[in-house]
């Protein structure tokens, strides 16, 4: 009796503490919360408990909120390993320093079935494997959330998905019938600048600076067959362009490089994720500056800045789930950085080429003409 009187106070103790350490816990974010398990034994058997990251990701993705997503979750290995998959952004850094003509080389030496991927694996994935959960901040302030079950009209291997330029657009798929469509806007009552006219706009470009530097997207990929998940956006704009195509649009570009090898010959693609925003109302006669969302979409290309089909974009998505990433945003932007300059010392290279060739093609002409002279005179 004796001793049951010691040990339970002493049981209670770690009880106590253990609900302490709990409530401390699951006031901190995600990357207080990673470090605060390094920190000693008990904070980091604390830190197991799956309700403190559940309340992470939803507060960082709010769309995991929705049972269903909670439970496909689940499914994959807990809201603790998505967040350790899908918060660090994907980081390629295997962007070799092509040259031109080493790579215009490359679909001559690969056969067909090469070329356009594997066929046998790309039948053993299907389009509805694939989950987007996407999620629009602006200025920390949820936007938009939206899930996308499968890819939209992707329908059988011999149908047109495989063979047409992967795109996925989420404002244009039809609706779950649980799915609540709504407009998405942004106005002044969000943290927008205030405009007067476009034309104003157009001169000082403050709504175009409010927008590039107050909005977030992110947008993860689960594959439920393999069970795993990563995040393609790259958090923050990449860039974008002011009134294109039309003097009310806004188009902010983000993304990630994604390997490809083995499945391409250019090795990496770029992820590129386009938000456009319409300028429905500006500041006048009481009505406040407010912008529509009009596109959010999902497209791939290859360093040639071909759109890659849907069969090899499978394949893509199914390799960039495993690939290296980084917490370090420095790190993420380099690897994009690093993609871009290559690109474009691949386009000089290709124009100086044709440049050459043109060239030659004319002083061949011009000796055909003065040989042919030459003989007819003769």
């Amino acid at each position: 009796m004796s001793m049951a009187m010691s040990v339970a106070p002493v049981e209670s103790g770690a009880s106590l503490c253990s609900d302490i350490f709990y409530d401390i816990l699951r006031r901190l974010d995600g990357p207080t919360l990673a470090n605060a398990a390094c920190c000693c034994a008990a904070f980091c058997s604390v830190s197991k408990e799956e309700r403190l990251w559940e309340n992470v990701c939803s507060s960082m993705w709010p769309s995991t909120n929705r049972e269903d997503v909670k439970s496909l979750i689940s499914s994959i290995g807990g809201f603790r390993k998505f967040y350790a998959d899908c918060f660090p952004l994907i980081v390629n850094k295997e962007v070799t320093e092509y040259r031109w003509n080493d790579y215009f080389k490359y679909p001559e030496e690969w056969t067909e079935a090469e070329y356009y991927g594997d066929m046998d694996e790309s039948e053993s994935m299907s389009p509805s494997d694939f989950v987007s959960i996407v999620d629009i901040r602006y200025k920390d302030k949820t936007i938009c959330s939206k899930v996308l079950w499968g890819i939209p009209n992707a329908n059988g291997f011999n149908g047109w998905f495989y063979n047409c330029p992967f795109r996925i657009d989420l404002l244009t798929y039809e609706a779950r019938d649980d799915d609540t469509e709504s407009e998405v806007t942004l106005s002044v009552s969000d943290g927008l600048p205030p405009i007067a006219s476009l034309e104003k706009e157009r001169k000082d470009g403050k709504l175009w600076r409010g927008l590039r530097d107050g909005l977030r997207l992110s947008w993860i990929v689960v594959n439920r067959k393999i069970k795993q998940a990563a995040n393609l956006a790259s958090w923050s704009p990449l860039g974008g362009q002011r009134h294109w195509p039309t003097d009310k649009d806004f188009v902010i570009r983000f993304g990630s490089v994604l390997p490809a090898r083995d499945i391409l010959p250019c090795q990496v693609v770029e992820c590129i994720l386009i938000m456009k925003f319409r300028v429905n109302h500006t500041d006048v006669e009481g009505v406040e500056t407010t912008l529509k969302l009009t596109e959010l979409s999902m497209q791939l290309e290859d360093m040639d800045g071909a759109h890659v089909n849907g069969r090899n974009s499978l394949l893509i998505l199914k390799e960039a789930l495993s690939c290296r990433r980084s917490k370090n945003y420095s790190e993420v932007l380099e690897s994009c950085h690093l993609y871009s300059k290559v690109q474009s010392e691949l386009k000089e290279e290709k124009m100086r080429n044709e440049n050459r060739l043109d060239r030659l093609c004319i002083l061949s002409g011009i000796t055909a003409f003065v040989t042919f002279c030459y003989y007819y005179i003769l």
